[in-house]
């Protein structure tokens, strides 16, 4: 089913409004990230994982709120083993064990917890878990950057790193705002990680669909101005693009509202990241290429109102 079929919309007309734009808010990015700072979640920074058996059938939002009575914020419960099994995980590293089993012995007597096992995740362990996740990222950011310049050339992989960049910055910027605002617990997390990794591939995925479709209107409209040979393989991709998104989009969305806090964080990233991949897509990396062909190889990318100048074909 195609929603936008035969599209003319001029998408690259107004580029440098929208990559204005978009260095604005990177750089509030930026700044926000370095001021604002990122609130690391256990794997992170460190804390204690206690894992409970309780006597009968208790729901996890229960034993949150009794977590939350005694003062302890963010901290992660999951179903654990057999059933009534219950891993906790908080921050705190002193007293931990000793606080929360109180406030279940106060606030859920009836479920009788008894405690199975007790980890502590030291702030060193949490320190080097960080530079690995964010290895992580710069790692498959490299890797796609390779992979797309070798399936069609160095330009077209330097746009869709800068646009991954772009994404990662964004994404991270909402999410620390969200959080600072404390609509959504989103402490950076193994699952924002994973949801950012997602992300990443999620965007390229789409850019590279419109790379191959700008690769296959050379060879067909030989001649054409780039500028126009964008713009046409955007507005041909665009169906694919808005029913894909859209339908991740649908469910992400039903994620975040109805998943409950263990999902709430993977789904929200997701989401964000993948509107801003798809607006990076069109408006970054496309755009980077048309740049660099403009600026640095001198290819005249469109025709000349005024002038009929001769001209040079695009190399891509």
């Amino acid at each position: 089913m195609q929603f936008f079929h035969g599209t003319n919309i001029d998408f690259v007309g107004k580029r440098k409004f929208f990559v204005t734009l978009s260095t604005l808010i990177n750089i509030a990015g930026i700044l926000a990230i370095i001021f604002m700072g990122i609130e690391f979640g256990i794997d992170f920074e460190g804390g204690t994982e206690i894992a409970y058996q309780f006597s009968k059938p208790v729901h996890a939002d229960a034993i949150r709120n009794a977590v939350d009575k005694i003062g302890i914020k963010g901290g992660e419960i999951k179903s654990f083993g057999k059933e009534n099994q219950f891993l906790v995980r908080v921050k705190e590293t002193d007293n931990a064990q000793v606080k929360i089993t109180e406030a279940f012995n106060k606030y859920l007597p009836e479920y009788k917890a008894t405690v199975l096992k007790v980890d502590k995740i030291g702030p060193k362990i949490g320190k080097e878990l960080r530079g690995q996740a964010f290895l992580a990222v710069i790692i498959s950011i490299i890797a796609i950057m390779l992979y797309i310049a070798f399936r069609f050339e160095f330009t077209y992989g330097f746009g869709a790193v800068i646009a991954l960049i772009h994404d990662v910055i964004l994404t991270f910027l909402v999410v620390i705002i969200v959080n600072k605002l404390g609509w959504i617990d989103l402490e950076f997390n193994q699952s924002i990680l994973a949801a950012m990794l997602t992300v990443v591939g999620f965007s390229v995925n789409d850019t590279v669909i419109i790379f191959d479709r700008i690769r296959e209107n050379k060879d067909k409209m030989k001649g054409t101005p780039f500028l126009k040979l964008v713009n046409v393989s955007v507005n041909e991709t665009l169906s694919r693009t808005i029913n894909t998104v859209l339908t991740v989009v649908l469910v992400l969305l039903t994620i975040v509202l109805l998943g409950g806090p263990v999902l709430q964080g993977f789904a929200f990233t997701m989401l964000i990241g993948i509107i801003t991949g798809t607006y990076s897509s069109i408006y970054i990396a496309s755009v980077f290429v048309l740049w660099y062909l403009h600026t640095v190889k001198k290819v005249q990318i469109d025709y000349e109102p005024d002038k009929k100048t001769e001209l040079k074909a695009a190399k891509v």
